[in-house]
């Protein structure tokens, strides 16, 4: 008998963005970047990426004819597996390229976000939120899925209503979405119940772009495990972790990762995870200075923060991996200068920390410590013997 490996076999996939008038290359590069690495998280490994110069992305394929016709021969070539499309793709544009394409499996961004969150959600929410999503994805694009179950059905005890396939399977997927909405709304209500229950503590969440380091933080902030890796959406479930800075008692939660061109339904469907959000008094604004593009990434959040209705909130500005920041990208300014320029373009203090290797991290809880402690003091004005003395620093600051 042969040996038959058991491992996984890694897929090899080819990226395509198109550079449209109101961005520049290199943001499209950074965007296929970003495209590469949710391939990687997916568990794919990124062979090549294509792309083209439009005034907008092709109705029909996507890209212009030489382009794709250039992609088709590279991808027989090579036998890559997948082709990743950076943007949504219509469902007539699915359906020419997967003409052109024959076997290989055609993706688009918000195919591959959905894919990364299917394989990390943990809990029911979770769970039900990515799969209403999917529904939401699937039911526009059932032609392509179901070209060869078009014809009507008949023969001996199939004559009934006459549907086709197709439109059987689009009753049945509206009737989960019904379902799934109906379960949410369920499971929503037990979460509001329990936001209730857990009291006028004053609450503060972590939100940022996907991978900034929230989760780091919260598990050194929290001294607990929270889920946390190098990979894009490691965290998709709402952690709550009951915190103490001095005498005061307070609720820090972790939230799932916001990204450039999230799909809109993923968005509505995560609105209810994202209620700790919407519901916290305090935000503290995670984001990665060692990131070349880092500003657009603020930008973006400040953006997906306005959509929840979250942007006015009491904000901390915490730029984390200090440790990891070099200058490069858009500036070349050196931290200190950097320090300077975003005091006075902003107006507002912002902490700089490194949550891997433990800097800084008492000036954060000092922060945390006066905000709090005066919404704590506005709700409850006579609990003041519990504030009889000024902030110390935190000794014991460190997880062991």
């Amino acid at each position: 008998m042969g040996n038959y490996s058991t491992a996984k076999k890694i897929e090899r996939a080819v990226l395509v963005g198109v550079v449209t008038p109101d961005e520049t290359e290199e943001q499209e590069r950074e965007y296929l970047d970003e495209l590469a690495f949710l391939a990687e998280t997916a568990g794919a490994q990124t062979i090549k990426s294509f792309m083209q110069k439009l005034q907008r992305p092709d109705t029909k394929t996507f890209v212009g004819s030489g382009k794709l016709q250039e992609i088709v021969e590279y991808v027989q070539a090579e036998e890559a597996d997948i082709v990743i499309f950076d943007d949504e793709l219509s469902p007539s544009q699915l359906r020419n390229l997967g003409r052109e394409f024959k076997d290989v499996k055609i993706l688009d961004r918000s195919n591959m976000i959905l894919d990364i969150f299917a394989n990390r959600a943990q809990t029911a929410q979770a769970k039900t939120q990515v799969e209403l999503a999917q529904y939401q994805y699937l039911l526009p694009r059932l032609t392509r899925m179901w070209t060869h179950l078009e014809r009507q059905r008949g023969g001996i005890g199939m004559r009934g209503p006459g549907e086709s396939q197709i439109e059987t399977d689009r009753r049945i997927i509206l009737d989960k979405i019904s379902l799934l909405k109906e379960k949410l709304e369920k499971i929503d209500k037990q979460n509001a119940q329990q936001r209730k229950n857990r009291g006028e503590l004053v609450r503060v969440a972590l939100v940022g772009y996907t991978n900034v380091g929230k989760s780091t933080l919260m598990n050194l902030m929290s001294k607990s495990e929270v889920f946390a890796e190098n990979k894009l959406f490691a965290t998709l479930d709402t952690t709550v972790r009951k915190m103490v800075i001095q005498n005061l008692p307070f609720l820090l939660s972790d939230t799932v990762g916001f990204i450039r061109k999230l799909p809109h339904h993923l968005v509505e469907c995560f609105k209810s995870t994202l209620a700790e959000v919407r519901e916290a008094d305090i935000l503290i604004h995670v984001v990665d200075i060692s990131h070349p593009n880092f500003e657009d990434h603020i930008i973006t959040v400040n953006e997906t923060l306005k959509e929840l209705g979250a942007r006015d909130k009491d904000m901390i500005t915490v730029f984390n991996k200090i440790d990891a920041y070099k200058g490069e990208g858009d500036t070349t300014l050196s931290l200190e200068e950097f320090k300077s320029t975003w005091m006075a373009k902003h107006n507002s203090p912002a902490i700089f920390i490194s949550a891997q290797e433990r800097t800084n991290i008492d000036s954060l809880r000092k922060e945390i410590y006066e905000r709090a402690k005066a919404i704590h003091l506005s709700r409850y004005p006579y609990d003041g013997l519990l504030y009889n003395m000024d902030y110390v620093e935190d000794q014991d600051n460190e997880v062991e």
